[in-house]
């Protein structure tokens, strides 16, 4: 699949993925200068770039681990979510849940993208649902 990307800023790196069987498309920070984050603060990183995503498929923004793992730098809303009629840049809000500075320079790599197919799902009132084994056991309900 070929995703059309137009870069909104000429200094853009369009998404790249850094191996053969890479799930996610590294997206890099497309900055003027550096962004530092504060423990505790979130800042919003322009990539510089918009996307085509055809109809029947959604963009997924998934931090990357290694950010996460080694400074606590990760997405406030967990995962981004771009959709096929959207045509403007993308961001990426980043969250720094460590203790110390992170600074973000331009051309690093903030997040990865992933494209994946999506349901055009209808949505209906119903006074009743089936029932199942684990009926409206929530969190916990079925073991740790």
């Amino acid at each position: 699949m070929k995703i059309k990307t137009k870069k909104i800023n000429i200094n853009a790196k369009l998404p790249f993925k850094a191996t053969e069987g890479s799930a996610g498309a590294d997206l890099f920070a497309c900055i003027e200068s550096e962004i530092i984050i504060k423990p505790g603060k979130t800042n919003m990183i322009p990539v510089g770039i918009a996307v085509e995503i055809p109809v029947g498929f959604g963009g997924f923004i998934f931090p990357r681990s290694s950010l996460g793992c080694k400074y606590g730098i990760t997405l406030p809303n967990c995962v981004g979510v771009i959709d096929s009629d959207y045509r403007g840049e993308l961001c990426v809000p980043l969250i720094n849940l460590g203790s110390a500075d992170f600074v973000i320079q331009n051309g690093d790599r903030i997040a990865q993208l992933v494209i994946l197919p999506v349901e055009n799902a209808e949505y209906e009132d119903a006074s009743e649902l089936s029932d199942t084994v684990r009926g409206k056991g929530g969190f916990g309900s079925t073991g740790r």
